[in-house]
């Protein structure tokens, strides 16, 4: 398959494709005229690629998966760390949406005065002093839960 039918066939932009084939992610087999050429398998390694970036997988990360034969050897222990690290950060989320959502509906006077408020403004300054990875600090408004922040105010 030449270089425009790989960018047809997965939806990956040829100027992506050469980017992928310099980062050693996909490898050509050869040319045809001024055009690169792929094995066909090279489209279900893009969807890989795709899945490895949905997931928030670096590059690098992803290229490590790949076997010298090419075949996928994926970590299962990486694909577990992605996943709690996925879970922190859906919490954090969480908690936000939960905080914006009770300040668009507070009953206090003024944003100032509720408490929710005034912890989501404390979340977002601790924030700007960068929490270590994977220690969620106990005192961090952004770690508690829904419950505890619609109970707070």
């Amino acid at each position: 398959m030449d270089i425009n039918e790989v960018a047809r066939a997965s939806g990956v932009p040829a100027s992506t494709l050469r980017y992928y084939e310099e980062k050693g992610l996909i490898t050509s087999v050869g040319r045809r005229g001024l055009r690169r050429t792929f094995e066909p398998r090279v489209v279900e390694r893009l969807a890989l690629i795709a899945l490895g970036r949905a997931a928030g997988f670096s590059l690098d990360e992803i290229a490590r998966i790949f076997g010298s034969d090419g075949r996928p050897r994926i970590d299962r222990q990486l694909l577990a760390g992605k996943a709690d690290e996925l879970d922190r950060t859906i919490r954090k989320l969480s908690a936000m949406r939960d905080g914006l959502r009770h300040a668009a509906a507070c009953p206090a006077p003024s944003h100032m005065e509720c408490p929710t408020f005034r912890r989501l403004m404390s979340a977002a300054a601790s924030g700007a002093r960068r929490e270590k990875p994977g220690r969620p600090r106990p005192n961090n408004p952004l770690n508690r839960t829904r419950a505890t922040a619609t109970r707070a105010g």
